[in-house]
C-alpha cells in the first residue's frame, strides 16, 4: 500500500507500514537524518518536524496520519542557500552546544513564529516545550526575541 507525502517540497509515494512512525521513514526510508532520535515517546522534541504548519513530534506520528500532508524537516528550512531567520539567529546568539537538540527546537521555534509572528514570554513558553540538556534556554529566548522584534 502506497502513502503518498510532501517533504521539503518534493513528492514521495512510499511502500512502508502505515503505523511505522514517520521519523523512522525520514530516516531510515529517505535518508533525511537532520531529524534526530531523542526519548521515542514525544517527549524531548528532538524529532520535531513540520506537518502542515504545525510541529509535531514525529518519532510517535505514525506515516499514515501524513498522508496526503504537507512536511517540512531542517534540511527543509533553508531557501536556495539562504539561512531561514530561525537558523541565522541560532547563528547569530550562539545557542547550539552539542547541537543534538538543535534541528528540534529550530522546527518548534520555526512553527511558532509563523503562527504568531511576536510571541508573548508565557507563548514562547507554553510553545517551545524541547529539552535541552545542555541548557541553552536563555540563548534560544533571545534569539526568539531578536526575529520577534524586527
Amino acid at each position: 500500500m502506497g502513502i503518498a507525502i510532501t517533504i521539503n517540497g518534493r513528492g514521495h509515494a512510499l511502500d512502508v507500514e502505515p503505523e511505522t512512525p514517520l521519523l523512522w521513514v525520514l530516516r531510515d526510508t529517505l535518508g533525511l537524518t537532520g531529524t534526530k532520535f531523542g526519548c521515542g515517546i514525544a517527549v524531548c522534541g528532538a524529532c520535531t518536524i513540520i506537518v502542515n504548519g504545525r510541529a509535531v513530534r514525529s518519532c510517535t506520528f505514525p506515516i499514515s496520519a501524513a498522508e496526503g500532508a504537507t512536511i517540512t524537516t531542517i534540511e527543509g528550512l533553508a531557501n536556495d542557500g539562504t539561512l531561514h531567520p530561525v537558523q541565522q539567529a541560532w547563528i547569530d546568539h550562539q545557542v547550539p552546544q552539542c547541537g543534538y537538540c538543535q534541528s528540534g527546537m529550530i522546527m518548534s521555534v520555526s512553527a511558532l513564529l509563523d503562527e504568531r509572528p511576536q510571541p508573548t514570554d508565557d507563548e514562547i513558553d507554553a510553545s517551545i516545550t524541547n529539552i535541552c540538556r545542555c541548557g541553552t534556554f536563555a540563548r534560544v529566548r533571545r534569539a526568539i526575541r531578536s526575529i520577534a522584534d524586527r
